[in-house]
């Protein structure tokens, strides 16, 4: 076999091999981010707990984003805003208030097409429970005390005096529709996907980088002294 048909051989079978790597490691993200997000599906269907139970009065926050968490208190029904999300619909964002006078931002759930004005809270003292997350990301817009563009605390805090807790809850679909709204779209946090597979994946590509650097140690071997010899350590004389 000529020089040639051998570095087109060792090309062929090198990226053959360098490819496959490349898409184990890929492989391997796509089962740590399945992982992720089993975990954190599993989290959302928890019973609900009492969030007070994890939210200290120093705003200290233990294992509970992300999960049911449930709140007595009474709604604000001066204290309403519409978030106006990335998906086109619109939340409806109400301030619940708990015995000990903070507050809890809740998505009661999204305005109806055509629909512009936030219907009224229900009144009295009454148990909620939706996952709890927390504070969004700011998106770029204009905000204000009946308009945001995301659920994000710091700026609600500028438009509502109490105290608020650090994070918010969504209330579910039957919640919502009782109330008169659509269901809202919870965005779960990541949950907690096997760290060894980002390892394996990292392996994968180091082999990858590996495979096509040798390679290219080979050919150019080749096309030196049409052989492979000049890889191997030289004896000293």
């Amino acid at each position: 076999m000529g020089v040639r048909a051998r570095q087109w051989l060792i090309a062929v079978v090198g990226a053959v091999l360098t490819v496959a790597m490349l898409w184990l490691g890929l492989w391997q993200m796509r089962v740590f981010e399945d992982k992720e997000n089993e975990s954190a599906a599993a989290r959302a269907t928890q019973p609900p707990a009492p969030l007070l139970d994890f939210v200290s009065a120093d705003g200290t926050v233990g294992d509970i984003y992300g999960k049911p968490a449930s709140v007595t208190g009474h709604y604000l029904a001066s204290q309403q805003a519409r978030v106006l999300s990335a998906d086109g619909t619109t939340r409806v964002l109400s301030a619940f208030e708990l015995a000990d006078g903070r507050v809890l931002a809740v998505v009661r759930g999204v305005l109806p097409a055509g629909v512009t004005a936030i219907p009224a809270p229900p009144a009295g003292e009454l148990e909620q429970s939706g996952v709890f997350l927390p504070s969004e990301p700011g998106r770029d817009t204009v905000d204000s005390a009946t308009e945001l563009g995301s659920v994000r605390l710091p700026t609600l805090a500028q438009f509502w005096p109490q105290q608020l807790l650090p994070g918010f809850i969504t209330l579910p679909a039957a919640t919502s529709a009782a109330q008169g709204l659509e269901t809202a779209v919870v965005a779960l946090p990541s949950g907690a996907g096997s760290i060894q597979n980002i390892g394996y994946a990292l392996q994968w590509w180091v082999f990858a980088a590996f495979g096509a650097f040798m390679t290219v140690r080979f050919i150019r071997a080749l096309s030196r002294d049409g052989s492979l010899g000049t890889l191997a350590p030289q004896e000293e004389e």
